[in-house]
């Protein structure tokens, strides 16, 4: 890298004494090219980045480094170990370099995957009387002049797109039930299943993958009518 004392000699050495650029490049030991750069540029200074930062002591230690950070991915955000926390756990193994190059490190993997696209796969074909959705919408509406913000139940049939919308004043298990009924009377049948999206008034409890805990009340209305409710 050319520092600011070697530029100014050049410059001297060229513009000032008149030397040519073989003999100041042999002078300074420099080459002809680093004279002709400093002269032509008409700059005093040059800056220099590197493309990438050498991590020597980092290297054997960098699987390990991405392992952990993968790990804490799946995380929530506050359970997740900070770069130092990582540090020093890199220093209890061996690791001899310095905390500038891990946390370096971490915020370049953390870059990387925060411009990664998941893919995501949502199966769109459904058999005839396979399956409704349900859920709720909240929209305002005018009555007596007034803006008022009701809940809106929305049921639709996955193979055909069909669907009947209720409006109901809260988002009670009784307004959940009454929905269902009028649906199932509207459309002239049930489907084999039901898709939810873990309705207060309808499951209890979050199981892991796609179990979940469904209330009694909400139990024997998908007997009554013989669907399987599915998460």
């Amino acid at each position: 890298m050319l520092t600011v004392e070697t530029i100014r000699k050049i410059r001297l050495s060229i513009l000032r004494d008149g030397k040519s650029i073989r003999q100041t490049a042999k002078e300074l030991r420099v080459s002809r090219n680093t004279v002709r750069k400093a002269v032509r540029s008409q700059q005093t200074a040059f800056t220099y980045r590197r493309s990438s930062q050498p991590r020597p002591a980092l290297g054997a230690f960098v699987e390990r480094l991405e392992t952990a950070l993968a790990e804490d991915q799946k995380l929530a955000k506050r359970q997740r170990r900070t770069a130092i926390v990582l540090f020093e756990q890199l220093q209890a193994e061996g690791y001899t370099g310095s905390y500038d190059s891990i946390r370096r490190h971490v915020r370049d993997w953390r870059k990387r995957q925060s411009s990664l696209t998941a893919e995501v796969f949502i199966p769109l074909v459904f058999d005839p009387g396979e399956a409704f959705q349900f859920d709720w919408s909240h929209e305002w509406v005018e009555m007596a002049g007034m803006p008022v913000k009701v809940k809106v139940a929305h049921l639709r049939l996955c193979h055909s797109r069909h669907f009947l919308v209720v409006a109901y004043p809260r988002e009670t298990q009784e307004m959940v039930f009454d929905a269902h009924m009028r649906a199932f009377e509207f459309f002239g049948g049930v489907c084999r299943r039901g898709i939810y999206d873990n309705l207060k008034a309808v499951v209890n409890k979050v199981l892991s993958g796609k179990q979940r805990n469904f209330n009694n009340r909400f139990g024997q209305l998908c007997s009554h009518y013989l669907f399987e409710p599915t998460a």
